[in-house]
């Protein structure tokens, strides 16, 4: 997260209500909180995939999200120009849909789920390479949405490991 920038509005309910964009980028007032909105935000994709997985075929899933990807690259570039701040850590629908990417690929359970949550905000907030070269590099929503995309591979690709060894 970028932080040498000047805030120029600070964000609060009626900023989020001033636009659709600011809304969806604060993952829908989840952002707001005071401490740790990237986590609060990540939480908000467990009721969406909760909701949407038993209702979409994987495919339409996939396409959802591909979809989610993509707005996320404008509502996220929209909303740090509105702020001032290229990648605000109130904006966290980055978090939301590689969050629901790695429930898409977690297996059934809640301590998969948990163990999911836990891997996938490790590499958000510690961004081992090449997580932080893309985030101190890629700026505009694009670079907003993409270094959560590869934080998401890590947290699969630690599951995948475990669970290639357990019985």
């Amino acid at each position: 997260m970028t932080t040498s920038y000047e805030i120029v509005v600070k964000p609060g309910w009626r900023f989020l209500f001033s636009h659709p964009a600011h809304l969806l980028s604060f993952g829908f007032g989840s952002g707001l909180a005071r401490k740790a909105p990237g986590t609060f935000g990540t939480l908000v994709a467990f009721p969406m995939y909760w909701f949407l997985a038993p209702r979409l075929s994987n495919a339409v899933f996939i396409l959802v999200l591909i979809l989610a990807f993509a707005i996320g690259v404008w509502v996220c570039d929209l909303t740090g120009k509105a702020l001032g701040v290229p990648d605000h850590g109130g904006m966290v629908w980055d978090e939301i849909v590689a969050f629901l990417l790695v429930l898409f690929f977690t297996p059934p359970g809640w301590e998969w789920s948990l163990l999911a949550f836990a891997l996938f905000r490790f590499f958000d907030i510690v961004k081992p390479q090449p997580i932080r070269y893309f985030d101190s590099n890629w700026h505009g929503g694009l670079g907003v949405m993409f270094d959560d995309l590869l934080a998401a591979g890590y947290a699969l690709l630690c599951m995948a490991l475990i669970r290639s060894v357990l019985p």
